[in-house]
């Protein structure tokens, strides 16, 4: 579908488009060669990251796939494995990288509803010091996973078993911030029990490009040379940074707007014939449509401009709010459903 043709776009919150005056910051960026250590802007976004995440340093690099294969091939060496959820974005979405490109082998668990995995199944997963297993050297976990937010309790005590067992842990908390805004907590509360943090800006932040990986000092001069070997060294990167810089000023707590806007979406179809529909906890909601009609339902929808994912035939669709779709589109999207559901 392009992009040109959408109305409203709920495909994900990495369609946000930056606005004049993030544009009008990265145009004015102080920049430098950053391969070479020599972009200030590139700096100050490093530190200013590190800082909110309660980290000693950060790395920045052009995706959130990069920045989670970096992470895994810091803690991970060739044949060793690392414990993962099935629906985890660095498993499950990231075309394999870990295993292509780091010989990293994954050990995938079943996701809960809730996006935890079971801390028995963490456990029995973990492989004994034996020369027949690949090394199980780390947990990796997401927050927010699939829109839902990993509940604290569980995450301290699937850090600590990890921990126990000597396991190194990452999250991949590309929504962190999300998550954050929802609690009412600091993310630096959230990421504290984790050796390294990836945070995405070009999703609900609203940066055009980028994802900033958190950690030690030492974990992130391995990550340095590893972004080097996977082709993320940029040059005068500034002009992106300052885009990430700006996002981080001004578009953190508006997130709480998205989040509202995915209540009344959720409730919205909700009340429609032949849709079944999660409550979100931040700003992806997911609606189960009835096989019968699921085809032709997305096909008025795509027909009215308003853009989703579907997946399983079309029988399950993703709707994610971001800062380009306000309560004005939300409200007319749900009336654009409602004239088919209705109907049909």
């Amino acid at each position: 579908m392009e992009t040109t043709t959408l109305k409203y776009d709920f495909r994900s919150d990495t369609v946000t488009r930056p606005s004049a005056a993030m544009r009008a910051a990265m145009a004015a960026a102080e920049v430098g060669d950053d391969v070479f250590g020599d972009d200030p802007t590139v700096k100050r976004l490093e530190s200013r990251v590190a800082e909110l995440i309660g980290k000693e340093a950060g790395l920045f690099v052009p995706s959130g796939t990069q920045s989670n294969l970096i992470a895994l091939m810091t803690h991970c060496e060739r044949g060793d494995e690392y414990i993962v959820g099935q629906q985890a974005h660095c498993y499950r979405w990231e075309a394999g990288g870990a295993a292509v490109l780091g010989s990293i082998q994954p050990q995938p668990l079943d996701n809960a509803a809730d996006g935890t995995l079971a801390l028995a199944a963490i456990e029995a997963a973990i492989k004994p010091d034996d020369p027949h297993f690949a090394r199980t050297r780390l947990l990796a976990l997401e927050n927010t996973i699939g829109g839902k937010i990993l509940p604290t309790e569980y995450v301290q005590a699937a850090t600590a078993l990890a921990k126990r067992h000597g396991l190194a842990c990452h999250l991949d908390g590309a929504r962190l911030m999300n998550a954050a805004v929802a609690l009412g907590v600091p993310a630096a509360t959230l990421a504290q029990p984790f050796d390294t943090v990836s945070v995405c800006l070009s999703k609900g932040l609203g940066a055009p490009v980028g994802s900033v990986l958190v950690g030690s000092k030492a974990a992130i001069a391995r990550a340095r040379r590893l972004r080097k070997m996977l082709g993320g060294g940029m040059r005068q990167a500034g002009i992106l940074a300052a885009a990430g810089l700006y996002a981080l000023e001004h578009n953190i707590e508006r997130l709480a707007q998205d989040h509202a806007n995915a209540k009344t979406l959720a409730k919205g179809l909700a009340e429609l014939p032949g849709l079944t529909v999660s409550e979100p906890d931040t700003n992806i909601v997911f609606v189960d449509v009835e096989a019968s009609i699921a085809p032709a339902f997305a096909t008025h929808l795509a027909g009215h401009g308003i853009g989703v994912v579907s997946t399983y035939g079309s029988t399950r669709q993703r709707w994610v709010t971001h800062l380009d779709v306000d309560a004005a589109a939300v409200q007319e999207a749900v009336s654009i459903a409602a004239q088919y559901l209705r109907r049909a």
